[in-house]
């Protein structure tokens, strides 16, 4: 992570954290790099999701792209995964996304990605941060080689074919609950499973700019069971401000969270003979649950750091084609380069219909361990968690809960905290292991008084 970049773009509270400025000198930068700096014109393309702030992103970027000679190809309100798969497929330099995903609307980012549609390479990153603290200098165009904007909503639509052409099945009478979080997905998710059959029902798609994510989409699913159980859906899917996520909601009322979902799809490609290499990539923060039910099936596991850039990068390096996080950001390599959360719900729309079997039976076989997560406010990260004492704390835990659970401590990556978390058979059991560790962090005096 740089300076303004973190693993999920440029984030902060918009002209606070993240101004029209920095919207500008990446949007210059970006235009020089791709373009005059190698004597051409660069073509990069821009989405948007449906802050009030993001319009004002969105200009501010153009106009630094146009001032540096490039032509900025405006897709307005879509998702993130829509605009990855544009950048690749219309061979375009690189791919700009406006949306700070589920985060509040006073919130924005701006997240890069190169020419294949997958997040920015640190190098470059490291560059525009650069610019930015003016250690870089930019030329401007002037005359006819300043560059314009064009109207590119086609590239929105051509997505959402590529989607509707993604089902194997027609949706003929499914009913089905979205949840589109009065974001980036507004405008995507009911038309593909309209076109594609269903008795689609949706809520939370009246986005006024100031709404996205408030009490609605992923991260407030609670909303989203009630609705499946009073109209009496077969399922119902929930999406995060830019769309790059997907939670589902089974016929009963319950959530299927992204491990449950590497965990239907992975069986449903192990039976087909199409996981290859046996493995799904998740994350240090998948539940153990998820681990005992693939343990069943004879699937294999590799493990990354908190973050879907992290499960993407393992996934290439080793050849793997489905990976995630519990959170719902699900990755399926053969079909895109990053998370996509209606890509995600058509999969699972898939297995259900091939299998024909509710989705509270499908997911079933994950059964969640009763998790404890505590932070502890330190001095020093790397101190504590290195600590002989700490270590050997943790290991006595690891030792006595075996087989039946698990623990992990690890450093946050935005505050002076170590979040220590353990999942096992109970509550009380979690509890007692994690206390135990946080007094030994507190005897050694590593906590922040």
């Amino acid at each position: 992570m740089g300076k303004y970049f973190g693993t999920d773009g440029f984030r902060g509270e918009a002209n606070k954290g993240l101004t029209f400025v920095h919207a500008v000198q990446i949007g210059r930068f970006l235009g020089w790099y791709y373009g005059t700096r190698l004597n051409r014109k660069a073509k990069i393309v821009i989405g948007k999701d449906t802050r009030r702030s993001s319009y004002m992103f969105e200009y501010s970027l153009c106009a630094g792209l146009m001032a540096s000679g490039a032509d900025a190809y405006i897709m307005h309100v879509t998702t993130t995964p829509s605009v990855a798969y544009i950048t690749r497929v219309d061979d375009f330099d690189c791919g700009i996304m406006i949306s700070a995903s589920h985060n509040p609307y006073q919130d924005n980012g701006i997240k890069l990605l190169n020419g294949y549609g997958e997040k920015m390479d640190e190098e470059t990153i490291l560059k525009v941060e650069e610019y930015i603290d003016g250690k870089i200098e930019v030329p401007t165009a002037c005359g006819h080689e300043i560059g314009r904007t064009v109207d590119y909503v086609a590239g929105r639509n051509r997505y959402i074919g590529y989607l509707i052409s993604m089902s194997k099945y027609s949706f003929k009478d499914v009913k089905v609950g979205l949840d589109v979080a009065n974001g980036a997905a507004w405008q995507i998710a009911k038309g593909v499973f309209d076109a594609l059959g269903a008795k689609t029902y949706v809520m939370n798609a009246e986005p006024d700019g100031y709404n996205i994510n408030t009490e609605c989409g992923s991260t407030h699913i609670e909303h989203l069971q009630k609705f499946v159980v009073e109209k009496n859906l077969d399922i119902g899917f929930a999406y995060d401000g830019d769309a790059d996520r997907c939670l589902c909601v089974d016929e009963k009322g319950n959530v299927v969270t992204g491990d449950h979902i590497m965990y239907i799809y992975s069986l449903y490609m192990k039976e087909r003979g199409k996981l290859i290499n046996n493995k799904v990539v998740t994350t240090v923060m998948s539940n153990f649950g998820l681990y005992k039910a693939l343990d069943k099936v004879g699937i294999e596991y590799e493990k990354t750091k908190v973050g879907d850039k992290y499960v993407y990068e393992n996934m290439v390096q080793n050849g793997h084609r489905i990976g995630g996080e519990q959170s719902g950001h699900i990755i399926f390599t053969k079909y895109a380069t990053t998370g996509d959360g209606i890509l995600t719900s058509l999969k699972m729309m898939e297995v259900m219909l091939a299998k024909e079997k509710p989705m509270s039976e499908l997911a079933a076989p994950v059964v969640f361990y009763p998790q404890v997560l505590k932070n502890v406010r330190v001095k020093s990260k790397p101190e504590a968690q290195n600590d002989p004492d700490v270590i050997a704390a943790v290991e006595k835990v690891a030792r006595e809960l075996g087989d039946e659970g698990r623990i992990l401590v690890r450093e946050s990556g935005t505050e002076p905290v170590i979040r220590v978390m353990v999942e096992a058979g109970n509550d009380e059991i979690c509890g007692k292991y994690v206390d135990d560790v946080i007094k030994v962090i507190e005897a050694k005096g590593h906590v922040v008084q």
